[in-house]
Order: structure tokens, then C-alpha cells, then sequence
């Protein structure tokens, strides 16, 4: 019986949301692979039909063909996924992202396990030209490829959703990992100045992790082999997403691969996406964020900690 459900990447931000829906299919269980190089135990969901293993996805044959004849499907998250730090470590998006997905692809393959692939508007913005911007960029892009490919020569069976500026509960604050709004909450809670990368102008589709999850079950569920996106239908710049904070802010000079547009304008994949709403407004959760912590200055700053909404 396929009753087994694996998320890469689980003890992730998004991975983690994934997993806390997923849990409430009770006919299913879930398998989480993640390497624990962002993801963290305090996101595990308490469940006796969730099992964490801590491995890298390139060792995915040796730790999941135990499990490959219950197998349901497998949602790829645990890539590496930020576009200034894939130049930094540039190894590990390597490893990662192409190594690490190569063989989850191949083991999917081999036992005809459907895939549902995170994928990023950061390579199908400004008409594709972004697509070389970055490491992360490329990778992403080749993998796409890649499953286009699968599926015209071996009838490889896959769904992508792409994710634009993902935000909310579990969202990474600190580091280099973290994400902008993430980043933006903490230094609010801090009473720190909010950094904006240099011009500023950059837009972003934030877009709040409950719809990027309910997209990404949607796929599933629709079986269709085809490419979703989910994206809030209104763009912000940087400047703007700070000025909703209503804080002061402090400019940091510009960044290797920084996107200036967030559209998913690629011409050439426009007609397969199927474009789902995202519900959930970004000025709504940020007053919401701002209207619980009115009494953040009570706090010591030891405890004042990001969490999301």
C-alpha cells in the first residue's frame, strides 16, 4: 500500500508547514529527509506518524529504498535556496542542488514515485534572463530541465509549484538564511534599524507560507504534470515592505544576483502554469505582527524572538 508521504527538507521552514497539513491526511504516513543544515528540531511536529531521518538527498537510494514500494509521492524542498549566499557557498548549492537532486530524481525514477518540486520565480523572472544571475538560479533552472526531460524520455511523473518570497510561522530571522520579512520582524522586535539592500526599488510577490503550502497540496491532489504558482497579486518593493513596519531603516550596499522584478514573465512556460490565489495579505499580516507585539519593549531583548505569524 502507497500510504507514505516523504518531504525533503522537513525540518525546514516550509517543510515543517508542509508536514503540519499533511499530518491531517490520517491515512498517510510521513517520512522527513532532511540534512539540518537550516532546518531545526524545534520544527518537528509532534506525531506519531511522522518519522525524522537526518541524511542529505544525495544519499536518498540508500536511506529511502526500504521505504520505496509504500511510497505515495515525494514533496523536494531540502534544496539549498538563497541567491546571495549560493555564491558564498557555492559548493554546497552545488552539492545540494544538483548533486543532492539528481539522485532523489533517480531514485523517484527508478520506482515510479511522483515528485511535487519547489520551485522559484528567481530563474523565470525579466523574460528568463535571471535565470544565470545566480548559482541558485541555474541550478534551479537545470533542474527544471531536468524534469522536463525525464518526462519526455521516461514518462517521468512530477508536479512543480513555484514559490515566490515565501513568509510566516517558522520563517528563518537570523543568519544567512533568514528571509527579508523574517530579518525585518527581528530587528523590529529588537529596536533595530531595518537593513535594505541598495536600491531598494527590488520588487517581491511576498507570499505567506499557508498558501505556498495549500499550493503545493493542491498539485498534489490534481495529479495533472503540470507547473503551478501561487503569488500574492500585488507587488512590493523593499522600501515599501519597510515602510509598513513603520521603522527607520539603514541601506546596505548592492548584492551579487539581486533580482530587481519578481513576475514569472518566461515566456516559453506561460501557457503550461496554472496560477493559483494566494488569500492571505502581506499589510494584513504585518499590522496583525505589529498589533501582538505593541509590548515588546517590556521584554529583555534575550527574549524577544522572531516567530512569525
Amino acid at each position: 500500500m502507497k500510504n507514505i508521504l516523504v518531504v525533503t527538507g522537513g525540518a525546514g521552514f516550509i517543510g515543517s508547514n508542509l508536514i503540519e497539513e499533511l499530518s491531517k491526511f490520517s491515512k498517510y504516513k510521513i517520512i522527513s529527509l532532511d540534512n539540518y543544515s537550516s532546518g531545526t528540531k524545534k520544527n518537528h511536529i509532534k506525531n506519531s506518524r511522522i518519522k525524522y531521518l537526518k541524511a542529505n538527498t544525495s544519499d536518498s537510494n540508500k536511506i529511502l529504498k526500504d521505504y520505496s514500494k509504500n511510497i505515495h509521492a515525494i514533496f523536494h524542498f531540502g534544496e539549498f535556496a538563497r541567491i546571495f549566499q549560493s555564491f558564498k557557498k557555492f559548493d554546497e548549492c552545488c552539492d545540494s542542488n544538483i548533486k543532492g537532486t539528481y539522485e532523489l530524481f533517480k531514485f523517484a525514477l527508478k520506482n515510479k514515485i511522483r515528485i511535487i518540486y519547489s520551485a522559484t520565480s528567481a530563474n523565470l523572472g525579466n523574460q528568463g534572463k535571471d535565470m544565470n544571475l545566480s548559482p541558485y538560479a541555474f541550478t534551479k533552472a537545470k533542474n527544471l530541465e531536468l524534469l522536463e526531460n525525464f518526462k519526455k524520455w521516461f514518462n517521468f511523473k512530477y508536479e512543480v509549484v513555484y514559490f515566490y518570497n515565501v513568509y510566516g510561522k517558522r520563517q528563518i530571522c537570523r543568519g544567512d538564511m533568514a528571509t527579508v520579512v523574517g530579518i525585518f520582524e527581528d530587528c523590529i522586535l529588537n529596536k533595530k534599524l531595518l537593513p535594505v539592500v541598495r536600491p531598494g526599488s527590488q520588487t517581491r510577490r511576498f507570499t505567506h507560507v499557508n498558501d505556498t503550502v495549500n499550493a503545493c497540496i493542491t498539485a498534489w491532489k490534481k495529479n495533472k504534470n503540470a507547473h503551478y504558482s501561487v503569488a500574492s497579486d500585488k507587488s512590493y518593493s523593499i522600501i515599501q515592505l519597510a515602510r509598513m513596519f513603520s521603522s527607520k531603516i539603514k541601506y546596505l550596499p548592492g548584492r551579487l544576483g539581486e533580482r530587481f522584478l519578481s513576475a514569472l514573465t518566461l515566456t516559453n512556460l506561460n501557457n503550461k502554469i496554472i496560477r493559483l490565489k494566494a488569500n492571505i495579505k502581506l499589510k494584513d499580516y504585518i499590522s496583525n505582527f505589529l498589533t501582538k507585539n505593541k509590548t515588546i519593549s517590556l521584554l529583555p531583548l534575550s527574549q524577544a524572538r522572531c516567530k512569525g505569524v
